[in-house]
């Protein structure tokens, strides 16, 4: 049957070497794509990293994390990582006298800006705007200075209570006593709320107690607060 086809098409369908081989090495390709897109697109198992308790670490891992942060600490005033902070109370003639929490070894000033500044007037003549805060310490502004308490005086140096007072003289102002100058040098007290102390001192004929402060024309809540610890019936 092949002898009776016409020539032409004898020879387009004649099978030849090099037809075989080239349709052979086509298929190889293929089947190697074909195998290399499957085997990377199996499954796979994922390992988890195992959990390592803190305690686990070798000292060496931990080291260098931990000699920052104590260096860290012992920079803010030297007083090392467990005081990092300090509280203190500014009051007197400052704009927002209160509580303050500060960095340890903050000073004065930062205390006083912390307070919003002093109020236009006050007299910080005495006041030691560098001297470094002690925690639970007073800055009375506008009062005469007082050395510190013998338990805050030690390693600050001859002239570090500067500044430092709990009120006028050697304690608290007298109400019963005092004249309107004295009480004119009081936190938050001018010429003319001083002259109504003393006036409703001569009406009532003297003060009882600290508390009747609070019925003097001028005293508000806040300002009797700064007062009370400087002054006495």
């Amino acid at each position: 049957m092949r002898e009776r086809l016409p020539l032409w098409l004898q020879d387009s369908c004649a099978v030849r070497p090099r037809a075989v081989a080239a349709v052979g090495a086509v298929l190889i390709c293929a089947v190697g794509f074909a195998g290399q897109q499957y085997w990377s697109a199996r499954p796979r198992a994922l390992t988890v990293p195992a959990v390592v308790a803190p305690g686990a670490l070798p000292a060496a891992a931990t080291a260098p994390a931990a000699a920052p942060a104590q260096g860290a600490g012992a920079g803010v005033g030297g007083v090392g990582g467990t005081a990092a902070r300090i509280v203190v109370d500014v009051t007197g003639k400052v704009r927002d006298p209160g509580v303050r929490r500060l960095p340890a070894g903050s000073r004065v000033e930062d205390a006083l800006a912390a307070a919003g500044g002093v109020r236009p007037g006050a007299d910080t003549t005495g006041l030691n705007r560098a001297r470094v805060l002690v925690d639970g310490e007073q800055v009375v502004v506008g009062a005469p200075a007082q050395p510190p308490p013998a338990g805050m005086a030690g390693g600050m140096g001859p002239a570090s209570g500067a500044g430092f007072g709990l009120g006028p003289g050697s304690g608290p102002l007298s109400l019963g006593s005092a004249t309107v100058a004295q009480l004119d040098g009081l936190p938050g007290v001018g010429p003319v709320l001083a002259q109504h102390i003393v006036d409703f001192r001569t009406a009532r004929g003297g003060f009882r107690s600290v508390e009747d402060l609070r019925q003097v024309d001028g005293i508000g809540e806040r300002r009797f607060a700064d007062l009370r610890p400087l002054v006495r019936p």
